[in-house]
């Protein structure tokens, strides 16, 4: 005969290994349940940013813009464009893309536009290009003759640029700097005279070969594009910008600004870029 403590100690036995059960269950369900939840969040997770500045700037060109898709939530990467060569900046931007996990939005600025023209094709992660006042050339067109003849670079090489070396005829390694008075009148509109200042003295130089090299096959041909014009541009004049986003089928934009409106208005950029990371 079972005595009343006796019953009562088996059952505060069996409490325990039923709890045991119950907290297996659950833990069962929620590792069911983790996958699922894994790709709910890869989903919804924000893209990667990364932004390729063009000739005569460097990465810092794009620090508004930056600080701004920072405060949205967005990891932003503001690649080192070498300026060397269009198939090898392009190669570089390439290997940098391919170290990067989930979506991307590849966003390029004047030269920088036909770098990422270039380094986008063939990887499925990015899923939009942006072009800011850039170029976006097709199979076999270079910038120099992209920019066209309105081009305030269009006018005599010796009163545009300043060659390194000096040595008359440049060679395609010839390194290409822009006279201060180009930056002044033509580069850096609607900055301070400061600021304008300090873009004549950081300015990296591209080489000669890089602005005359033919572009490969172009991203946006199977990449959706977002183009912002900037309607004051004297680099790459407007008409010939609203040209290749037509051609590239781009959700274009417009804005009252020049060259480097990614300096000028931080705001319209970051929002053109956030519009197509949403996309």
């Amino acid at each position: 005969m079972t005595s009343p403590l006796s019953s009562a100690v088996t059952h505060a036995r069996r409490r325990p290994a039923g709890a045991a059960i119950l907290l297996a269950a659950v833990a069962i369900l929620l590792v069911s349940l983790n996958p699922a939840q894994s790709v709910a969040q890869s989903r919804t997770a924000k893209p990667t940013v990364v932004l390729v500045h063009g000739a005569w700037a460097d990465a810092s060109s794009w620090s508004g813009v930056v600080t701004r898709l920072q405060d949205d939530g967005y990891k932003v990467i503001a690649a080192a464009n070498p300026l060397r060569s269009l198939s090898g900046d392009a190669a570089y931007v390439k290997a940098l893309l391919e170290t990067l996990a989930g979506p991307i939005v590849l966003v390029g600025h004047s030269y920088g536009g036909a770098v990422i023209t270039n380094a986008a094709t063939g990887n499925p992660n990015i899923k939009a290009l942006v072009y800011v006042n850039a170029f976006a050339p097709d199979a076999g067109e270079t910038p120099t003759e992209l920019a066209g003849p309105d081009s305030a670079l269009s006018a005599d090489p010796t009163t545009v640029f300043d060659f390194v070396p000096a040595t008359l005829p440049p060679t395609a390694a010839t390194d290409l700097y822009l006279k201060r008075s180009t930056v002044f009148a033509s580069f850096a509109t609607g900055l301070s005279a400061d600021d304008k200042a300090l873009v004549a003295a950081t300015q990296r130089p591209a080489t000669i070969g890089a602005l005359n090299e033919p572009s490969g096959t172009p991203a946006w041909r199977t990449i959706p594009s977002w183009n912002l014009i900037g309607t004051e541009d004297r680099i790459i004049p407007a008409s010939v910008q609203r040209t290749m986003a037509k051609r590239a089928g781009s959700t274009t934009t417009e804005y009252d600004e020049g060259h480097v409106g990614l300096m000028t208005d931080p705001g319209t950029v970051t929002r053109v870029i956030e519009r197509a990371a949403r996309h």
